[in-house]
């Protein structure tokens, strides 16, 4: 009785792995973030006119050009230090609060975590690592919609 159990068991987490693995692969992460950071001002499409861009004196970047205008090679760097603050973009205020908010600042990822233990017990446990990657994911999801 107990090996039918567990040859059930067995078979249980691997329909379940297998159904989150196809899950998984159906999300996009960066195009996730990218809705949930930019495209208030850079639009659904990355194109510059989100709904909130008529707000702006200056319009939102195209962001599906970036590219294009530096000679056909995405800009990897200066896309990556715009996001994470270090390149000053008007629009998006200072460092001390981008447009964003918080979204991309370590400090603020400690409440991603939902017990003390997890946040300073679990060695694995680095909030600049989820960070890093959230901005990776957008620096991905901008890299793949741009205009040949």
């Amino acid at each position: 009785m107990t090996k039918l159990a567990v040859k059930f068991l067995t078979i249980a987490v691997v329909i379940v792995e297998l159904t989150n693995a196809g899950l998984a692969q159906e999300f996009d992460v960066g195009k996730f973030e990218y809705q949930a950071g930019c495209a208030a001002c850079h639009g659904v499409d990355a194109k510059g006119m989100g709904p909130v861009a008529v707000l702006f004196r200056v319009p939102p970047s195209d962001l599906t050009l970036l590219a294009k205008k530096n000679n056909g090679v995405f800009p990897f760097n200066h896309v990556y230090e715009v996001i994470d603050g270090r390149k000053t973009i008007i629009a998006h205020g200072t460092r001390d609060m981008p447009i964003w908010g918080n979204r991309y600042l370590p400090n603020s990822n400690r409440a991603l975590s939902s017990t003390a233990s997890e946040q300073y017990v679990n060695p694995s446990y680095d909030p600049e690592i989820i960070v890093r990657m959230r901005i990776l994911g957008v620096i991905d999801y901008l890299n793949r919609i741009q205009e040949k």
